[in-house]
């Protein structure tokens, strides 16, 4: 129940996401340069892709229950308990394959 929760604080990463580019769209219209104003358009568009995402993860927890990163990271962890069950440090830690 907890972890269904979790899913509306994805609400606020989006929020931030949405008002920054706000005002960078705010400030665009000030700008003469078009070189500038085309890069501000591209970090605006950005910074959709990114509440887009943010506010999908959220709903995916609300829905579902569960977090895509924390399945991944028990996943992970597994990999890393076995490794060292075996006397031998996982290859991500040394970075040998």
């Amino acid at each position: 129940m907890m972890l269904r929760l979790m899913g509306l604080f994805a609400i606020i990463p989006a929020t931030v996401f949405l008002t920054i580019s706000f005002f960078i769209l705010f400030t665009i219209r000030k700008i003469e340069t078009g070189g500038l104003r085309v890069f501000g358009y591209v970090i605006t568009a950005l910074l959709w892709c990114c509440s887009l995402l943010a506010f999908s993860v959220g709903v995916y927890t609300l829905s579902t229950g569960r977090h895509p990163m924390i399945s991944m990271l028990k996943h992970m962890q597994c990999g890393q308990m076995q490794g060292m069950m075996q006397g031998r440090m996982p290859e991500m830690m040394h970075g040998q394959k």
